[in-house]
């Protein structure tokens, strides 16, 4: 079987300052600390699961700079074939749908029987690529993915829904899958495979234009700051009371 996996190289963001630069449409990133994407390392972990039952190749793709050779290494270290890195010449400016076709082009030219992406980047959050890629290649797909099997041609997957509930679907390879975090537990890279990594296939794909923009950056600013939570005090009758003067004040009541 032979699988393409879309990583994306991210700023780990949960715990550090985000300074917005002067154009106000990017974040400024000297001193923030990057790394694979967390729902692509669990989308290049089921790759790997995959493998080891079907044997095959896994391609992993990225759309970013130089630096996300980074991410790509550590993929292969782990276990994947090969990588290929895109880097268009108006890389700061791709929304979700020029990033999806640029993946597009590269994905289509080598007849994999699945795709696999993480359900939604940790930086820009708008879980769109991967279905936009599914859309454009013209296959089947599935969002939210927290179970899958592979047997005859079809993949039998499980997907979250809204409220708790699961759905089961039995899909035609080729296909599409974003993968939920959970589903596995992503491994770490072998000093053995670290040393193999630096012996496989990087392809760059430089000197293009991406095209298709459908979406533009205008700003990007700091929510503004409200007022704290006001705490009333004191007995039921007494907060009432106050509850009431405040609805009053503002015409609710």
């Amino acid at each position: 079987m032979n699988i393409a996996v879309c990583i994306k190289r991210v700023p780990e963001t949960a715990e550090a300052a985000v300074n917005i630069d002067s154009s106000e449409k990017h974040i400024i990133p000297d001193q923030l600390v990057f790394d694979i994407n967390e729902a692509d390392n669990y989308a290049l972990e089921e790759a790997l699961l995959l493998r080891e039952k079907t044997e095959g190749d896994i391609t992993l793709f990225t759309v970013g700079s130089k630096e996300s050779d980074e991410v790509i290494k550590m993929g292969l270290a782990k276990g994947a074939t090969r990588g290929v890195r895109i880097t268009p010449e108006n890389l700061d400016n791709l929304d979700a749908y020029a990033v999806a076709k640029l993946l597009a082009e590269q994905v289509k030219e080598g007849n994999f029987d699945l795709i696999l992406t993480g359900c939604i980047s940790s930086d820009v959050g708008n879980s769109q690529v991967g279905v936009t890629l599914a859309e454009l290649l013209g296959i089947p797909h599935a969002t939210l993915v927290i179970k899958m099997g592979i047997e005859d041609g079809f993949a039998t997957v499980q997907r979250e829904l809204e409220g708790g509930l699961l759905e089961e679907l039995k899909i035609k390879l080729p296909a599409l899958f974003t993968i939920q975090t959970g589903i596995n537990e992503p491994r770490y890279a072998s000093i053995l495979g670290i040393k193999r990594a630096a012996q496989k296939e990087l392809r760059v794909i430089e000197n293009i234009t991406a095209e298709g923009m459908k979406a533009e950056v205008v700003k990007m600013y700091y929510p503004p700051v409200g007022k704290m939570a006001e705490i009333l005090e004191g007995g039921v009758e007494e907060v009432s009371g106050k509850l009431c003067e405040i609805l009053k004040g503002k015409g609710l009541l």
